[in-house]
C-alpha cells in the first residue's frame, strides 16, 4: 500500500490519528496543498479527484474517502478497534461519522472555502472550478454553533460518543473541533460536556 496525504489538513489528520492509534505503518508521500500540488498533472495522474488522502492498494485499487480507508484497514488490523466491537457499535460509529461529516466538517468547510480569497473558484474540493457563495459563510457559522450544542447534549453523562472506549467517531469530532480553528471558531464555554470530552480524547490519544 502507498498513502498520499498532507498531514496538517483535516481529512488526512483523521486518517493519521487512526493509523497512529493502531500502529499501522504505510509508505507515505506528502502532497503539499499549500503549493496546490494536489491539482497538478503529476498528482492527478495518480488520483484524478485531486484530493488527499489517497490510498493505493497493492493491486492498484484506489481509495479516496477516509471512512472507506478506515473500514478497510480496520478489517486488516483489528487490534485496538476503532470501529466498534459489535454490529450495533459499528453502526453507531458509522452513524456518528456521517453526522459529524455532514453537520460539522461541511459547516467549517462552507466558511473556509466561501470566505477565504485563497479559495477563489475552489469552493469545493477537486479540480473543477466552483465559484464562492459568500452567503454560505454566515450559514456555516450558524450550523457549526448549533452542532456544538447537539454534540454537547449527546455527550452529557458519557465519556465517548459510542460505548465506553475511543472510536473513529471521537477522532473525527476532535479533528473537527481543531478544523474550526481555521475559521476562528472555538467550542463555546457553556458546552461543558463537549469540552470535558475533548480533553479525555486528547489524553487517550496521547496515551496511545
Amino acid at each position: 500500500m502507498h498513502l498520499y496525504t498532507y498531514d496538517p489538513a483535516p481529512n488526512p489528520r483523521r486518517l493519521g490519528l487512526f493509523l497512529a492509534w493502531k500502529d499501522i505503518d504505510i509508505d507515505t508521500t506528502q502532497v503539499d496543498l499549500m503549493q496546490l500540488e494536489q491539482l497538478g498533472e503529476a498528482y492527478r495522474a495518480i488520483s484524478p479527484s485531486g484530493t488527499v488522502p489517497t490510498l493505493i492498494l497493492d493491486d492498484g485499487t484506489l481509495m479516496t474517502e477516509v471512512i472507506a480507508m478506515c473500514d478497510y484497514l480496520e478489517s486488516l488490523y483489528p487490534q485496538k478497534p476503532l470501529m466498534g466491537t459489535t454490529p450495533l457499535a459499528r453502526a453507531q460509529v458509522l452513524g456518528w461519522d456521517h453526522h459529524i461529516y455532514m453537520n460539522a466538517f461541511t459547516a467549517v468547510a462552507e466558511v473556509l472555502r466561501n470566505g477565504n480569497p485563497n479559495f477563489a473558484d475552489r469552493a469545493l474540493p477537486g479540480p473543477v472550478k466552483i465559484p464562492q457563495i459568500p452567503a454560505l459563510v454566515d450559514r456555516g457559522r450558524e450550523r457549526l454553533r448549533r452542532g456544538w450544542q447537539a454534540y454537547d447534549d449527546a455527550l452529557s453523562g458519557r465519556d465517548f460518543l459510542v460505548g465506553d472506549a475511543l472510536t473513529l467517531a471521537d477522532i473525527d469530532l476532535l479533528v473537527c473541533t481543531e478544523f474550526a480553528g481555521w475559521v476562528k471558531e472555538s467550542l463555546p464555554e457553556d458546552c461543558e460536556s463537549l469540552l470535558a470530552w475533548r480533553e479525555r480524547v486528547r489524553q487517550a490519544l496521547d496515551a496511545g
